[in-house]
């Protein structure tokens, strides 16, 4: 039931506890539920004094507690800025008054500002900073390098202090050694197999810089990645690159034919060797035999010089007389008949009556016989010639 309905307030009394009329009291004052707070944080912080009506103690025991709450605030901040953890990763450099005080590392840590001032980094993680811009070469053509620069921080202390902005000076040392290094190498080197040598040098003048400038910062990585001409003249040094691709692969054919030829030409050399110490070791071998030979016979022929003078002259004959098909023999001396066989005719009437042979071997065989009958012929003539004298 409404306290305003008809026997709903029997009391009198309004929603705030007073009566209707003359004694009623209004809502309660905002002043005097702020004194209240202010009387309970009064007790809490050790003013145990209570308002009193006219004598002003009260209000400097407020102030005192406000000012309390004010300082208890102000170190509850303190603290809490004050307080810092360091990761695993991180370091941090304090300095006091602004002068380096130490290098900080894992862990819990406090420091007094504003007296110290903190600089906490992550020293173990690598960054990296992409650069493209177009470079001249030696030879004085244009193109568009582009690149990738790896670093890390080693030397905090350095990397606070001696330089303001270290990264910032780190582009502007890639800079000035990437044109360094594209200024002194010639145009086809850096577009096709010289990136690699560039790159490693590019990372040594870099590290040289930031070493000079004491940035803390060491380069671990430098990836000079695919340079191109630029756009404007893309196709002329397109037609450039597959000429040279056609260049080499002109010398890898001829190489490849070199490979296989000249194996085969050394083989051939080397046959060629071998049968001409082959050739040289015969005709020595023969001729040492045919010295020796002689001297043998010479030695025989002391023994018996007209016998020795016989033998060599019937040899010669049949040597001269088996290889020929056509012998003509003299008469006697102060005669001159002219005896003519023609063996060849001969060889073949005897030939045709014969099983079929070789031509030439059955020529061989009976002028060889018939040279014999010959010089036995011969022999026996000049027997009788000699005892007729």
């Amino acid at each position: 039931m409404a306290w305003n309905e008809p026997g709903g307030n029997s009391n009198n009394q309004d929603p705030w506890g007073g009566r209707r009329g003359g004694d009623r009291k209004g809502p309660p004052d905002l002043d005097e539920a702020f004194r209240k707070l202010q009387d309970s944080l009064n007790g809490l912080f050790g003013s145990g004094k209570k308002r009193g009506g006219g004598d002003g103690s009260g209000g400097r025991s407020g102030g005192f507690g406000l000012l309390g709450i004010g300082l208890a605030l102000l170190a509850v901040v303190w603290l809490y800025s004050a307080v810092y953890v360091v990761d695993e990763q991180e370091q941090a450099v304090v300095l006091r008054f602004g002068k380096y005080y130490e290098t900080v590392g894992p862990g819990l840590n406090f420091y007094f500002p504003p007296i110290d001032r903190k600089f906490q980094e992550n020293v173990t993680r690598e960054r990296a900073y992409s650069k493209q811009g177009q470079m001249l070469t030696e030879d004085e053509n244009i193109v568009e390098v582009p690149l990738t620069v790896q670093y890390k921080i080693s030397n905090l202390q350095d990397f606070v202090l001696n330089v303001d902005q270290p990264e910032v000076s780190l582009q502007h040392a890639t800079e000035s050694a990437l044109r360094h290094v594209v200024g002194s190498t010639e145009m086809d080197q850096v577009l096709t197999e010289g990136r690699e040598l560039m790159a490693s040098e590019i990372k040594e003048r870099l590290q040289r810089f930031l070493d000079t400038y004491r940035t803390g910062i060491t380069v671990t990585q430098v990836n000079v990645q695919s340079a191109a001409a630029p756009r404007e003249v893309q196709e002329a040094f397109d037609d450039v690159i597959r000429a040279r691709e056609d260049e080499q692969r002109a010398k890898n054919q001829a190489e490849a034919y070199a490979n296989a030829v000249v194996p085969e030409a050394r083989g051939q050399a080397q046959r060629i060797i071998e049968d001409a110490n082959g050739y040289r070791d015969e005709v020595i071998a023969r001729a040492e035999g045919e010295a020796d030979r002689f001297s043998k016979l010479l030695t025989e022929y002391h023994k018996a010089p007209e016998v020795t003078r016989q033998r060599l002259y019937l040899e010669t004959m049949q040597d001269v007389l088996g290889s020929t098909s056509k012998v003509l023999v003299t008469g006697k001396e102060g005669q001159n008949n002219l005896l003519y066989l023609p063996l060849d005719k001969m060889i073949d009437n005897r030939g045709g009556s014969s099983a079929p042979v070789a031509p030439a071997a059955s020529a061989g065989a009976s002028g060889s016989d018939l040279g014999s009958r010959v010089s036995t012929d011969l022999q026996q003539r000049n027997l009788r010639s000699r005892e007729s004298r």
